[in-house]
């Protein structure tokens, strides 16, 4: 498993007028702890990219359990739990500052070869970092 935690505060143009933070603005969150979470392990999503490899998301589920609130300082974990083969899952859990887990989420991504537009199984450079940081949990 690799899990990595990443804190951002809520910003007032995050949220609506009841000063929740607003549905959408989640998968911004859970993108931040993807690209965190490939920066823990050496590479950043720039250079995934450069080398002619694109991530892009097949599925997307989130469950709200509380709201997050204008200003809150949140704590945004993020895991892979599972090697990669032609698709990478991530799962996500958000606390307050109170460390009550707000939302629970997963997105799939799947490897994509810019150059030919083809589903590929996770490259081997990529996979060799993963397994470089493998912990069991």
């Amino acid at each position: 498993m690799i899990h990595t935690t990443h804190s951002i505060r809520v910003r007032y143009a995050e949220t609506d007028p009841m000063k929740y933070v607003y549905y959408g603005n989640y998968a911004a969150y859970f993108e931040l702890g993807r690209v965190e979470l490939f920066r823990s392990i050496g590479i950043s999503y720039d250079e995934i990219e450069k080398l002619g490899i694109w991530l892009p998301v097949s599925d997307y589920n989130i469950k709200y359990l509380k709201p997050a609130l204008y200003d809150q300082k949140l704590e945004i974990h993020t895991y892979v739990k599972k090697i990669p083969g032609v698709r990478i899952e991530f799962e996500y859990e958000i606390y307050n500052e109170e460390k009550i887990k707000i939302t629970e989420a997963r997105t799939t991504l799947f490897f994509l070869e810019a150059e030919t537009n083809k589903v590929i199984k996770c490259p081997d450079f990529l996979m060799k970092m993963i397994e470089e940081n493998w912990k069991e949990d």
